[in-house]
């Protein structure tokens, strides 16, 4: 007996178990047999999952956006409970569906956005619609053509500016009306659809919107894309995950009851509980036999309804059993081949049945499982002839249509049919249309399936359009653009392994040794220099383009400055110019005049390099020399401590970014060059705020970094240390690798390596990684200066303990007097200076100097603690607890960790505050007596709130009560208070 399959995976005849679908969509009433049909039943034991999301609903009214996965195996109600609370919503908001389609490997790009999107636009209108989402309409346009006048100019548009206009529209939707947005059958979504959706959780923090995705779990595979996005976004708290499980007894019986019209017996709902197992699905299909025989198996009883069907009903179902999507009358009428009247009495027979329902003027089968039962019903033959009427009749509908959407359709149904050629030939253009509407994952699965079926096409450059070197050189660019750079990089071997030198395009020739540097710097990995090389010599000899010998120039100068080679990056950057000049091309200019500017700056030459940046600004032409202008310049800027010009100028970068609709996409990028000036600025919350709102999760490893690099910071900041060096120990191997060719990777990996030292109290193997940065043979870029003056600060520490310091500080003054003239001779110079040689004057001059914007906060607590000591040595007693005291008052405005206990160890050892508690000092509860202790072991409100189990704010109300209780005015005195009053116990003796 044959079997059932469920895309490739058999389901034995044997016995009746849970078996992929879609849900049931329950209606209809009974036929003249045996048999009942799909049943007209209230939904049963689904209260508390209706309760959570009407709970997750009420929230999103209240401008608060939630998003819930509602997730069960098949036939277990997700579809049906997604459209219960739908209709019960639907007079307060508006509910849109979109549908992921089953397409096998290659899916539909963005299959169920494209239904939303069209469905918010009919309800908010075309103008409105513009007058929203702004420059952003083009982008679009992408998805929905009728939307723009003229297809879009992909020039004008990027992936980024997409998602953002789709999140824009969506919450301009959401001002008007609360908006419920469901994604069925997330199991069968392409990448570009799950790219969008991590995007949308991540951007929307305000307004009134429910996102509701169903999904089947026995579809889900580990590791799979899918799989990998729940994983993600539950990871990150951005989802929540309703589980829908199998019937009670008792809720099966009302099941049956409401079928059947009467209650089973005790031994009858046994019997089916057995064999349905609680899956409401099967309850139905075997409640509807219960006037007659029950099928022996699953796939007889998929099929019993189907065979009590009259011919022509017969073969109207196996028609629609063909089809991955409604299919409207005309369609039906064209590919079942009967007259008006019989083919309306065969439909009417197939809908009595219930096997088949109309949704909006379109057929489709009740369940995904009958479809498929049906489907592999048939012959060989008969699959085949249906698919490629199938495939005719869409080629037919598609011509002239401004929106060729159906490519990814025929390829697949030209693959069922078995015409190679013609399924080639779809499937090279699915790939065209994905990639032009930035679904680069789903084209990469198209261009594959271009190259599986190229071997059995004996024409099939002439089928495709591309040569087999193009076809690879444009696989291996999306592929890099759908994040997956080891597949890239591996396409990009293949074609380079086929070139012949002697017939191949020189110009192709070099774009592929180009994308393959590019690929591998995406990757963080060694030899894009000598490919950018060769590519350019095969430029200089056999392509007369200056504008793409400029480009290559520009590029092989970044990877040179990066480097370290800075020399030669400013000579290759001049030619660039100068070829990008005679060319006409203001862009490529702007970037050699980027690339000029910042290797000056890390020559030393500081005035020369800003002035070059300027010239960067004057000259960019497009968005992409702009953006990049802003990016390093105000990169540049942090590394010369020009803390409030960095944030400045990455701020108007932003607010360019927001003009051109990239603002949570590129301009995100141009968010974390905010980041680190804002660190050094003190204003740890509000970085904690814009790491939280992480918009490069799944881009290149490479901004990933630099974004780790930050977390570990804050997290040794905030006194994490054990966090800090896990994720330390995590991305270690990444930055170790990518180091080795970007110089600044490299010093990343210093400043987490001293980072997580210092939060763990290991001062000397902070300084150690300082030191062997110091005697590295290798260039010295500019982010050298930041870590030679926290040398400076580890330095005095550990000299106030008694540890001799005088060959390490010998060690990082020679150093920082090794560098350009230029670089020496500002705040941070004398502040290191007076951090080596303490003298009074020096530390008072520091000091002054500390306290100014372009010196990072932490030096101002720093040198307070130096100033304190030389009030000890002199024996001003009294002046040193008032400045100790204003170091910890510093300390805990920005909430460092690291420094409160540093400065409750000088404190303790000078003895500055010890002594009893003031006489009129209240008693302690025995929750803020928690609160202290905590306090005394450093920990940040934070993490009292979480070791307590209490909000932070209330652990900031009871912080308050004990240091108004105890007379102090900052946690580090608290802590030496509670130490004074009781030093061996731990106890106060002020507690009730």
């Amino acid at each position: 007996m044959p079997t059932v399959r469920a895309r490739g995976r058999p389901v034995t005849d044997a016995v009746l178990l849970p078996f992929p679908h879609r849900d049931p969509d329950v209606g209809g009433g009974w036929d003249d047999g045996g048999m009942a049909p799909a049943p007209s039943a209230a939904m049963v034991g689904r209260d508390a999952e209706l309760a959570e999301v009407r709970r997750l609903f009420d929230g999103a009214r209240d401008g608060v956006p939630a998003a819930v996965l509602v997730e069960g195996e098949a036939g277990i109600g997700k579809s049906r409970l997604a459209r219960e609370f739908g209709a019960e919503v639907a007079n307060v908001a508006d509910v849109h569906v979109g549908w992921c389609l089953d397409l096998g490997a290659s899916r539909m790009p963005f299959g169920p956005l494209t239904g939303i999107l069209r469905s918010i636009v009919a309800r908010m209108g075309v103008e409105r619609v513009r007058a929203v989402v702004g420059v952003g309409i083009e982008a679009l346009g992408m998805l929905l053509p009728e939307l723009v006048d003229a297809p879009a100019d992909r020039e004008r548009t990027s992936p980024e500016r997409l998602r953002d206009a789709v999140a824009s529209l969506v919450e301009a939707a959401a001002e008007e009306s609360p908006q419920v947005l469901v994604v069925e059958d997330l199991h069968w979504a392409d990448d570009s659809t799950l790219a969008i959706l991590s995007f949308l959780l991540r951007a929307w923090n305000r307004g009134r919107i429910l996102l509701l995705i169903t999904c089947r779990t026995d579809d889900v595979r580990r590791g799979d894309a899918v799989s990998r996005f729940i994983g993600e976004a539950t990871r990150a708290r951005l989802l929540e995950r309703l589980t829908v499980s199998r019937l009670e007894d008792e809720a099966v019986r009302e099941l049956v009851e409401q079928i059947t019209g009467r209650a089973p017996s005790p031994s009858a709902l046994e019997r089916l509980q057995m064999r349905a197992e609680g899956v409401p699905f099967f309850v139905e299909e075997i409640a509807g036999c219960s006037q007659g025989p029950l099928p022996d198996s699953l796939r007889d009883l998929l099929l019993a309804r189907f065979d009590r069907l009259g011919d022509d009903a017969g073969r109207v179902v196996r028609v629609i059993s063909g089809a991955e999507r409604p299919l409207s009358h005309p369609l039906v009428t064209r590919l079942a081949g009967l007259p008006e009247e019989r083919l309306d009495e065969a439909l009417r027979e197939a809908a009595r049945s219930g096997i088949i329902v109309v949704e909006d003027d379109d057929y489709r089968f009740r369940h995904a499982l009958l479809r498929e039962a049906v489907h592999d019903d048939l012959l060989p033959g008969e699959r085949a002839r249906l698919h490629r009427a199938y495939a005719e009749a869409l080629e037919e509908q598609s011509e002239g249509a401004a929106d060729r959407g159906d490519a990814a359709a025929l390829a697949y149904h030209w693959q069922l049919a078995q015409d190679d050629r013609r399924a080639i030939t779809a499937a090279a253009e699915a790939m065209r249309q994905a990639k032009a509407q930035y679904a680069f994952a789903s084209a990469a699965r198209f261009g594959e399936l271009v190259l599986e079926l190229w071997p059995l096409v004996p024409d099939a450059a002439a089928a495709t359009g591309f040569e087999r070197l193009e076809l690879l050189h444009v696989l291996g660019s999306v592929l890099r653009n759908a994040g997956d750079g080891e597949r890239a990089l591996a396409v990009a071997n293949v074609a380079l392994a086929e070139v012949d030198a002697t017939t191949v395009d020189p110009r192709l020739h070099a774009r592929l040794l180009r994308n393959k540097a590019l690929y591998l710097v995406n990757l963080g990995r060694l030899g894009a220099v000598p490919l950018l090389r060769e590519a350019l010599a095969i430029a200089e000899e056999h392509v007369p383009d200056e504008a793409f010998r400029a480009e290559l120039l520009n590029q092989l100068a970044g990877r040179l400055m990066i480097a370290g080679d800075r020399e030669d990056a400013i000579r290759l950057a001049d030619e660039a110019e100068r070829r990008a000049a005679a060319a006409g091309s203001r862009d490529q200019q702007s970037i050699a005049a980027n690339m000029r500017g910042g290797s000056l700056a890390h020559l030393g030459a500081v005035e020369a390099g800003v002035r070059e940046f300027e010239r960067a600004r004057v000259l960019a032409d497009g968005s992409t020399a702009e953006m990049r202008y802003r990016v390093n310049y105000s990169d540049l800027l942090t590394l010369l401590g020009r803390y409030r010009e960095a944030v400045a100028v990455a701020e108007a970068g932003l607010r360019r970014a927001r003009e051109l609709r990239v603002e949570r996409t590129s301009g995100t990028i141009m968010a974390q060059n905010m980041i680190v000036p804002l660190l050094e600025l003190g204003e740890i919350d509000r970085v904690e705020e814009m790491l939280s709102r992480d918009f490069v999760q799944g881009t290149l490893r490479v901004f990933r970094m630099y974004m780790s690099m930050t977390r570990v910071r804050v997290l040794a900041w905030r006194g994490r240390s054990t966090e800090a060096a896990e994720m330390l120990r995590e991305w270690r191997p990444a930055f170790e690798e990518t180091g080795g060719s970007e110089r600044q990777i490299w010093y990343d990996l210093v400043t987490m390596t001293v980072a997580v030292a210092q939060s763990e109290g290991d001062l000397t193997g902070a300084l150690d990684a300082i030191l062997a940065m110091v005697h590295d043979e290798k260039p010295a870029l500019l982010h050298q200066r930041r870590l030679l003056l926290e040398g400076g600060a580890i330095i005095a520490e550990l000299r106030s303990r008694g540890v001799d310091v005088e060959a390490a500080s010998a060690t990082i003054r020679d150093a920082w007097l090794a560098q350009p003239d230029q670089l020496q001779h500002d705040a941070w110079g004398l502040i290191l200076d007076a951090l080596l040689d303490p003298r009074p004057e020096k530390v008072e001059e520091a000091l002054r100097r500390a306290d100014g914007d372009d010196v990072p906060v932490t030096f101002r607590a720093v040198l307070r603690l130096e100033r304190a000591q030389v009030h000890v040595r002199e024996g001003e007693r009294a002046a040193a607890s008032a400045v100790v005291a204003e170091a910890a008052a510093l300390a805990e405005e920005w909430d460092h960790a690291p420094l409160r206990a540093a400065i409750a160890r000088f404190a303790d050892a000078a003895g500055l505050r010890a002594g009893a508690a003031p006489a009129d000092a209240e008693l302690l509860t025995a929750r803020e007596q928690q609160v202290l202790d905590l306090i005394a072991e450093g920990l940040s409100n934070r993490q009292i709130g979480e070791r307590l189990f209490i909000s932070v704010k209330t652990v900031s109300v009871h912080v308050s009560a004990v240091l108004r209780k105890l007379g102090v005015s900052t946690r580090t005195e608290a802590a030496l208070t509670r130490q004074a009053l009781d030093p061996t116990s731990g106890r106060s003796a002020v507690v009730a």
